[in-house]
């Protein structure tokens, strides 16, 4: 898909309506991905060489990770000088399409990033340890792998580092994001003075399933293998979403 977008010398530079036809139809995408992989598996070529980077060599339906912290304003918005600027390299190119190849570009990018995050993680919520696998299979949509540092603010090379991403079920993906839980620089797991006053309160019995401990554990769960969290976004999301964690 980098190759398509036509932003990588001596690649596809020439095919960008073929590229904008793969990209706006998940089932044509799936069904040429398949035949490449199958042909290189075919001859030889390994996953060490070509990897199965959209997950689907043993079976399911094509699923781009992590897109639910994408929103359309953001991407627009991120997009918008580069697309005036290939406007002007590339004049010959219908702004239409330049639109949707760079944005099929960054959701492209995001799949890989949350791919990479999840792998790290060894799918498991990292705050409480649900496993995202079981029966055999990935079960992709228990999971989630968000920026620590949201992917609006971040850099093109920040939003492309793995260690800059957190796998987490969907109640403590969503209360790490709005502050509710943080971590600090030693991987300690902190709940805000508002949950923790909630914890205390009337509402301990119901909070208390999701956020008590257990569930939550005291520090990050994270796998022998794993490459922990660089701890430069960590304080850069205590600083922004918690400044006063207890």
């Amino acid at each position: 898909m980098a190759n398509l977008d036509g932003s990588r010398s001596h690649a596809g530079q020439h095919e960008l309506e073929v590229a904008a036809r793969l990209q706006s139809d998940s089932l044509l995408l799936q069904e040429v991905y398949l035949r490449i992989l199958r042909s290189a598996r075919r001859i030889g070529i390994g996953a060490d060489v070509l990897p199965d980077f959209l997950g689907l060599e043993l079976g399911g339906s094509l699923y781009l990770a992590g897109q639910t912290e994408l929103s359309a304003s953001d991407i627009e918005r991120d997009l918008e000088p580069r697309i005036q600027q290939w406007a002007v390299d590339r004049s010959d190119v219908p702004v239409a399409l330049t639109q949707k190849l760079l944005t099929a570009t960054v959701r492209i990018g995001q799949h890989r990033f949350a791919s990479q995050v999840l792998a790290n993680h060894d799918h498991r919520c990292v705050f409480c340890g649900m496993s995202g696998r079981f029966g055999g299979r990935k079960h992709a949509r228990l999971l989630t792998a968000s920026h620590i540092k949201p992917w609006r603010t971040c850099s093109n090379r920040e939003r492309l580092d793995f260690r800059n991403g957190l796998a987490a079920c969907p109640t403590h993906d969503v209360a790490f994001d709005t502050g509710l839980i943080t971590v600090d620089s030693d991987l300690k797991i902190h709940r805000s003075p508002d949950l923790d006053a909630a914890l205390e309160g009337e509402d301990t019995f119901k909070l208390g399933y999701s956020f008590g401990h257990p569930p939550i554990a005291t520090r990050l769960i994270l796998p022998d293998h794993a490459h922990s969290p660089d701890t430069t976004y960590l304080s850069w999301h205590r600083a922004h979403f918690s400044p006063n964690p207890r």
